[in-house]
């Protein structure tokens, strides 16, 4: 075994395993996935650590943790078709996925950032993952609905259009708070009778989610 695939064997088992993530195939996919060709070349030695990272654009790339744990908690079986990540970054997080779902939309409002993940995923041979540039609080229309909605920033309500964009069944997780940089991550399922259950798994912090259903840009 290589180096890395020995430090991604001991980041699953020190930093996720053992904190309570155990849903199998989030497991596997987090050691499938080599993180070091998702960061910057000069910060290679850190890929591992228990910790988010620059990636540019005044964006990180999630603690392995935080990503797992997200992944887990949309409960997607071994059935699930289609995924929609909004907030692509690096396009860590839509790799995980692409080892859990059949297909995967990830969606950077930075276009930047939206190329840096096509050329991170392309480089690590994913195919199944499908990145666009626009704005991800209206969600993908076009690709919907979908089994599960995951959301790498944090807004201050959850947006109308990823809610119906789910399917009956589906889940959405997603950082909810009046703070910009402080919220509560939050579990919307869509119930048969075309109601939503709302689930509290915990404080977080995430940079803000912007867009017309979202913070509105500072800048």
């Amino acid at each position: 075994m290589d180096d890395a695939a020995t430090k991604r064997r001991a980041m699953v088992e020190r930093q996720i395993a053992a904190r309570g993530v155990a849903d199998r195939a989030v497991l596997d996919a987090m050691e499938a996935v080599p993180r070091e060709a998702f960061v910057p070349d000069h910060l290679q030695e850190l890929a591992y650590d228990d910790t988010p990272l620059p990636i540019g654009q005044g964006q990180t790339i999630s603690q392995p943790y935080i990503v797992a744990r997200m992944a887990e908690a949309l409960d997607l079986g071994d059935h699930a078709e289609r995924v929609l990540e909004v907030g692509a970054g690096c396009g860590y997080a839509a790799a995980v996925l692409s080892r859990i779902a059949r297909e995967v939309v990830t969606i950077e409002r930075v276009e930047r950032l939206a190329d840096l993940a096509r050329e991170n995923l392309k480089r690590a041979g994913i195919t199944n993952v499908t990145v666009i540039c626009g704005d991800g609080t209206r969600g993908c229309p076009d690709h919907a609905p979908f089994d599960g909605i995951t959301v790498a920033a944090g807004g201050p309500a959850v947006p109308k259009s990823l809610r119906e964009q789910l399917k009956v069944g589906g889940r959405l997780v997603i950082p909810v708070g009046s703070a910009r940089r402080l919220q509560t991550l939050k579990r919307i399922t869509r119930t048969p009778d075309d109601d939503f259950v709302e689930e509290n798994l915990g404080g977080v912090q995430f940079v803000p989610l912007l867009g017309e259903e979202g913070w509105a840009d500072e800048d």
